[in-house]
């Protein structure tokens, strides 16, 4: 209640004009939604009772994914929205993440001030307009839905006929709202993972486990499968053998499609440091312009709009598309990319053939990345690149979240990659060791 009562006073000062055409009334208001996870249920009880003492009108959404709720905070002209999910952790964890007007993310100067506010335990108090009130939106579902079959050239086309297909909801936020989008789209869909009992979300399912996934598609002889996260901000996919599709393939697909129709925004697209040597040959032979970022979104998504790039993402299958979302869709993503294999009458085994995967290994080697000696480590980078003769990829960083040091090659052979990891691995430890 404390962080909401935060927020809101950062968010919503006195004195500050509500954005035209909005929700109405005297008082400010937010849009709040959530994902199924038990623990979501007294969070957003307690949200909201810290958002309407403070004299904020608070819209409850119910379980909607993630970018829904990015989505109805700028349809609706709310002044914030806030969204109660852990995304694709266990059913244990949860979170509390809020979206500035328009359903951006906030940038890191206004989370610090909410942070110094809730540290200092600024008392509430009601404005002069009084407390907020609480009401239902549910309703505001279908306005999210007709949206994402709009980005798609209209609501009433259906450019997924012709498409069998199985969907990984991942028991998760878009258990209910992305069969029924994919079906209107035309689609034939199986369903599995939209059951949510508030404790199996994630739970051997959705985008971080696809052998799920990957059996029903067989089982089911479906043309393909696709998978979500628990908030489904993401989404991966499966091809009709159940072999996996990444972000990076996902980009590569969206990308050419929006090449070859003359709307990729620049003839650009942003990833991370992590993508594909594939990805990056794939879009060299289509004339498409890469930027890279270090890891996170919110660095993809900064890039973005300072190069005003409309597409962007990460092999997590975190895709953002701009021109219609202000932060990833995986139900939108999902929706544009098997719109694009449909229209040039491929399998997404063929598809996913437009960029040849580069083997990559990945290895995290406990220690303190401040302590690693650069010179040495630089010399040991230069090396493993020397030995991939410019066809590959090395990448070494200090992990943002835990005492780790993460290495990364990627290499046309496999062994060669096995090699070059393990000698890269030894070097850091010995640097650590040094230091």
């Amino acid at each position: 209640m404390e962080l909401s009562v935060a927020a809101a006073q950062e968010l919503t000062p006195p004195g500050r004009r509500l954005a035209p055409g909005g929700i109405g009334g005297p008082r400010p208001a937010a849009v709040i939604g959530r994902d199924p996870r038990a623990s979501g249920e007294f969070l957003e009880a307690a949200v909201v009772a810290g958002l309407a003492s403070s004299g904020v009108d608070v819209l409850r959404l119910g379980v909607l994914p993630t970018p829904g709720v990015a989505y109805l905070t700028r349809a609706l002209a709310a002044d914030f929205g806030v969204v109660i999910s852990a995304s694709h952790n266990p059913a244990e964890d949860n979170g509390i993440k809020f979206f500035g007007p328009g359903g951006v993310k906030l940038p890191d100067a206004v989370e610090d001030a909410i942070e110094a506010r809730l540290r200092a335990g600024q008392p509430f108090a009601p404005r002069d307009s009084g407390f907020g009130r609480v009401s239902e939106a549910t309703a505001e579902h279908e306005r999210y839905l007709d949206h994402l079959l709009a980005t798609l050239g209209g609501a009433s086309g259906r450019p997924l006929a012709g498409l069998k297909l199985v969907v990984d909801c991942a028991h998760g936020a878009a258990y209910s709202i992305a069969p029924r989008v994919l079906r209107r789209a035309g689609a034939d869909v199986i369903t599995i993972g939209v059951e949510p009992d508030g404790l199996n979300i994630n739970r051997g399912c959705g985008s971080t486990a696809l052998g799920a996934l990957s059996k029903a598609v067989i089982e089911h002889g479906a043309d393909a499968g696709i998978a979500y996260d628990g908030d489904a901000d993401r989404c991966l996919a499966v091809d009709g053998d159940g072999e996996l599709l990444d972000g990076d393939q996902i980009l590569t697909i969206l990308a050419t499609e929006l090449k070859d129709e003359g709307k990729l925004a620049g003839d650009g697209v942003v990833v991370t440091v992590m993508s594909n040597q594939g990805f990056h040959l794939a879009m060299r032979e289509a004339g498409v312009t890469v930027i890279e970022t270090p890891v996170g979104d919110k660095h993809v998504s900064a890039a973005m709009r300072d190069s005003g790039y409309q597409l962007g993402g990460e092999q997590s299958g975190h895709i953002i598309m701009l021109e219609h979302a202000t932060t990833g869709d995986g139900v939108l993503t999902s929706l544009h990319l098997l719109a694009a294999v449909n229209r040039r009458g491929l399998t997404m085994a063929e598809a996913a053939r437009m960029m040849r995967k580069y083997p990559q290994l990945l290895v995290h080697v406990p220690g303190d990345g401040s302590r690693l000696g650069q010179n040495r480590l630089a010399a040991a980078v230069s090396r493993a690149e020397s030995q991939l003769g410019g066809d590959g990829r090395v990448l070494v960083r200090p992990s943002g979240t835990e005492p780790k040091i993460r290495l990364m090659v990627q290499a046309r052979d496999a062994v060669l990659a096995e090699q070059i990891i393990g000698q890269l691995a030894d070097e850091v430890r010995l640097a650590l060791a040094e230091n």
